[in-house]
């Protein structure tokens, strides 16, 4: 088949977006098919056997007054794509998901009659330009991680402000994803939760949206050999300032743990600890919480070896990558019920209500304390990941669906 994808920050150190644009594209060229991708800065690296066609991004919403002109083409801002993308970042808008799609219909326009492509797949972009592109004939279909509009619930739950909650209703497009992720041939969800979502708020129909769980590359998370266990060190890997991960629920079971433990966070570098920093000197807990920073895949999977315990005490997750590293890895996984999570960890973890750092404490407490359990979960982790998240297996479903359009 003749593939075309599209991510609107294709770069896999910017998000989760990109990692899946990664391996999806790869695997399909793996299978024997033609794929292109249709990329916005941060552009992803070069992937094997994939076509890359950049589309630029002026990063309006990030630019102050005289950073918008570029000073070798400074009427570019009054392009139309471009002066809608700068009015809009002004009005406290998010415009570059939406720019992003009428870009990627410009381009298509031309790429389509030379191509041919079989199929438009979209990654969690939603623009209004998709729904132009079925103009041109082609089925058109796409990934949603989990709606937009459980970011913005979360933000306004953390948000006591009027300004600040009006600020957060302009900036995520969940109104034009709704629109848009309606009006498509078909959605594909990343887990069973995440489907249930989608339909609750974007007001998909059930049977318009097929489930095809993430894989997961383990070639890289393995459980690595000659790396010893550090007495009491437990991980958490994502954002921690992101109300969604639930740091903080961590942090406050942290303080009630009774067994000797150290957190380590991997938080990818995050330069404003607003929330987390005064929170660890409040409750006490300087000297047992160490941030990583940034680091490679390297690193990390030797700081899952490391670990004795991983944790995912998120609010919400679509699919839950961490979870799923920590499992391939061979370290026992904690979480919490947080959307998607029970279905990633099934009976290879322990799961605990989400929001409830009592729960997650008693937790750390029994599993640190439980040697053979702890090696049960370990070896339990790394079959299910083997059997249920593999990217080949990913990507025949993604096939299968393509085909019901030709």
């Amino acid at each position: 088949m003749k593939i075309c994808l599209l991510c609107y920050r294709g770069n896999p150190y910017s998000g989760g977006q990109g990692i899946y644009l990664k391996y999806i594209a790869e695997e399909m060229v793996r299978q024997g098919h033609e794929v292109h991708a249709i990329v916005g800065p941060p552009y992803p690296l070069p992937m094997k056997g994939v076509v890359l066609h950049k589309i630029p991004n002026n990063q309006y919403y990030v630019k102050k007054g005289a950073e918008v002109i570029n000073p070798s083409s400074p009427f570019d801002v009054f392009t139309p794509i471009n002066f809608y993308e700068y009015l809009h970042s002004r009005l406290g808008a998010f415009p570059e998901i939406s720019s992003f799609g009428y870009r990627a219909y410009l381009m298509l326009r031309k790429l389509a009659p030379r191509h041919g492509f079989d199929i438009i797949h979209d990654n969690q972009s939603l623009g209004y330009g998709l729904l132009m592109m079925k103009s041109l004939g082609i089925p058109v279909v796409a990934t949603i991680h989990h709606p937009l509009t459980i970011d913005l619930e979360n933000v306004l739950e953390r948000t006591a402000a009027f300004k600040k909650k009006f600020k957060s209703v302009m900036f995520y497009p969940t109104l034009m994803q709704k629109i848009v992720s309606r009006r498509l041939d078909r959605i594909i969800a990343v887990s069973h939760d995440s489907k249930s979502r989608i339909g609750t708020d974007f007001g998909v129909p059930p049977d318009k949206i097929s489930v095809v769980h993430n894989g997961l590359d383990t070639g890289i998370f393995r459980p690595l050999p000659g790396v010893k266990k550090k007495r009491g060190k437990i991980l958490f890997v994502g954002n921690v300032e992101d109300g969604k991960k639930g740091f903080v629920y961590l942090l406050k079971a942290l303080s009630l743990v009774k067994a000797g433990v150290v957190l380590t966070a991997v938080d990818g570098g995050s330069p404003h600890r607003n929330i987390t920093g005064p929170l660890i000197e409040k409750l006490g807990l300087a000297g047992r919480v160490e941030f990583t920073g940034k680091i490679g895949n390297e690193e990390l999977v030797r700081h899952y070896g490391e670990s004795e315990i991983a944790v995912v005490p998120s609010v919400y997750e679509g699919f839950g990558f961490p979870a799923a590293e920590a499992m391939a890895c061979g370290v026992p996984v904690i979480s919490s019920d947080g959307g998607a999570l029970p279905e990633v960890v099934g009976d290879s973890g322990l799961v605990v209500p989400a929001r409830d750092e009592r729960a997650l404490a008693n937790a750390i407490d029994d599993l640190a304390s439980d040697r053979a359990r702890m090696r049960a979960m370990s070896g339990a982790g790394i079959e299910r990941v083997r059997t249920h998240f593999n990217w080949e297996r990913a990507v025949e479903r993604m096939l299968e669906i393509y085909r019901m359009f030709k």
